[in-house]
């Protein structure tokens, strides 16, 4: 085999494989007919053997060429993907962006960023879907969703997605007329006495809490059990406790009763945003990453990390 092969050449085989005739296979590629005899013509010289034969009536790939089909399929196929690549890079403008986050990002932090986000990019069509960690790790792992937003450990290290994580900052809200408001950092013990609203009991911030509490000494007092910040905050607003929670939660509730301090020790509550490996992110995708990522630095402990495949 002295010529380079050429994709054209694989284009018009397959094309008459599946179409039977030179004209059939002619006017799917858009050519002439001798054009296509001309390309098959080049491939059989390329090859060294007959790519083709009369069988009743029909052209029919030869054994040998019966052969290669699946990866002529595939090597089309690849390239395919990449042209489409290259477009979606070209079309930074628009598109389209699905991303599953948790219920509580959906009412908070999220809507005024994606405003942001969407407003230098008006074609750009976007799905947000809020739902449990759980759902959100079926939808991702289906490559449903082009990005997710989490707080569960569990997606780092998944074979099947991509995850950065973020440490963010955690403080101690409570009403705005408590005697909290007279310190300047929060501790278990100044916690005693107070009914506690907190995250869920099966998950790993609210463990984390827990052992801080006992490594103070300071029993910690549950009173109401929430999934998400925002209803903490809500709770807390009408007077029903205080809680220990994200400070990117607590400050849209700034002025609107509730009042923060940091919280020591140190429990940062780690968020996740997901990507699906298998599905190759658009640029709108990337982009969106990129800047959400940055826009949550000023609450960050540390700098995001990427955790694929560890």
């Amino acid at each position: 085999m002295d010529r380079q092969l050429s994709l054209r050449q694989l284009e018009a085989l397959l094309a008459v494989v599946e179409h039977g005739t030179m004209t059939r296979a002619s006017q799917a590629l858009g050519i002439s007919q001798p054009a296509v005899s001309r390309l098959l013509a080049d491939l059989t010289e390329s090859l060294g053997f007959p790519v083709l034969e009369r069988h009743e009536g029909r052209l029919a790939p030869t054994q040998e060429a019966r052969f290669l089909l699946p990866d002529i399929k595939r090597s089309i196929e690849l390239v395919e993907r990449i042209s489409d690549a290259g477009r979606s890079i070209i079309q930074r403008k628009a598109g389209e962006l699905r991303i599953a986050c948790l219920p509580g990002f959906a009412v908070s932090y999220l809507p005024e960023f994606l405003a942001g986000f969407l407003r230098g990019r008006p074609d750009v069509t976007l799905t947000l879907e809020p739902d449990r960690p759980e759902r959100i790790l079926e939808w991702m792992v289906g490559a449903q969703f082009d990005v997710g937003i989490t707080d569960t450990d569990g997606f780092e290290g998944h074979p099947a997605l991509e995850s950065t994580s973020i440490d963010i900052r955690t403080v101690c809200i409570f009403p705005e007329t408590s005697p909290l408001a007279r310190l300047s950092v929060i501790r278990p013990r100044d916690l005693v006495g107070q009914k506690l609203i907190h995250a869920r009991r099966e998950s790993d911030y609210f463990r984390r809490l827990q052992a801080v509490f006992e490594q103070e000494g300071a029993p910690i007092e549950t009173f109401i059990e929430a999934r998400q910040f925002t209803t903490a905050c809500e709770f807390v607003r009408h007077g029903a406790g205080v809680s220990v929670i994200s400070e990117l939660d607590a400050v849209q509730y700034a002025a609107r009763g509730v009042a923060f301090r940091p919280f020591a020790p140190v429990v940062p509550h780690r968020l996740s945003l997901v990507r699906p490996i298998h599905k190759a992110p658009s640029l709108i995708a990337l982009e969106f990453i990129e800047e959400f990522s940055n826009s949550l630095k000023r609450f960050a402990l540390r700098r995001q990390s990427p955790m694929t495949g560890q």
